[in-house]
């Protein structure tokens, strides 16, 4: 992978006009990303993730291909809601923050997993997990939560579901560079497909989905057959070596948590944005064993 990422020409613009006017940054919104996982053929590269494809109409990352994935809202603050696994103490310690905003944090990761993909990952007890989510009622269910029409701590309380918060594993963080318009500090997660789940064709903000060993993910962008921004590959990248889900949870516990908030780097031919020096010799490495 290049050093640095080409800006298509309408942010390359944005960013030169940015930079030559001293433009003031847009206050980064906090989001919660997953990063769903499933078992593949037990080789590097066949580890499968979901991905969906954002319709090309979309304010932020139009035709992109990301993980399920948004923003945390005022619901999320719910401190009531039912809750096993790591205590918002031991989240807020791990995400370097307080144990409201870290409450929010894992709950609109859980919260916008099940919107978007009807993967949801709670249970009746801690030891347990919902295990089918595809009947009608269910659906309108997620309906309702996308709409906003229900909180996220009535629509489990009735179902006498809790969430299961040690089905997630924290795996890094990524800012929107400065420049950008529409910015967000997203935390990156970690989860296996639950036994018994499947994923749905379900979210409003995509016009496709799949599960795609890694390996075929990373080899559609690098051939341009399809679009992904940079902390999405780049996390593609970094689970390439891991042959099951389990892996790369365990993987998780001793990640490097620093932030990374790209920069853009303007030239005479065009825009790039950077990206640390680490995942540029990752991606390099990753496409020599891929060739080989």
């Amino acid at each position: 992978m290049d050093p640095t990422r080409r800006l298509p020409d309408h942010l390359a613009a944005h960013a030169v006009s940015f930079a030559e006017e001293g433009g003031r940054p847009v206050e980064p919104r906090p989001a919660s990303t997953v990063v769903l996982l499933r078992a593949g053929d037990g080789r590097p590269g066949g580890l499968e993730v979901y991905l969906l494809r954002r319709h090309v109409d979309m304010a932020f990352a139009a035709g992109m291909c990301v993980f399920p994935g948004g923003g945390v809202d005022k619901r999320d603050f719910d401190a009531d809601i039912g809750w096993d696994g790591p205590t918002p103490a031991e989240w807020a310690q791990l995400l370097r923050t307080d144990e409201a905003f870290a409450r929010a944090l894992v709950c609109a990761a859980v919260r916008e997993t099940f919107e978007e993909s009807g993967v949801l990952l709670a249970g009746p007890t801690a030891s347990t997990v919902v295990a089918d989510t595809t009947a009608e009622d269910w659906e309108v269910d997620r309906r309702r939560l996308e709409a906003r029409e229900v909180s996220f701590t009535e629509f489990l309380e009735r179902r006498g579901l809790r969430l299961r918060t040690d089905l997630l594993r924290l795996w890094g963080s990524w800012v929107t560079p400065v420049f950008e318009p529409r910015r967000f500090n997203a935390r990156f997660f970690v989860a296996e497909l639950p036994s018994g789940q499947v994923t749905r064709d379900v979210s409003t903000e995509s016009d496709q989905v799949v599960w795609l060993a890694v390996r075929d993910a990373i080899r559609a962008v690098d051939d341009h057959r399809m679009l992904m921004l940079p902390p999405t590959y780049c996390t593609c990248l970094e689970i390439y070596d891991f042959v099951h889900p389990g892996d790369v949870l365990a993987a998780a516990e001793t990640r490097e948590l620093t932030v990374i908030e790209p920069e853009a780097q303007v030239g005479e031919d065009g825009a790039y944005l950077s990206i640390p020096e680490r995942l540029v010799q990752l991606g390099a490495d990753v496409a020599d064993r891929m060739r080989a």
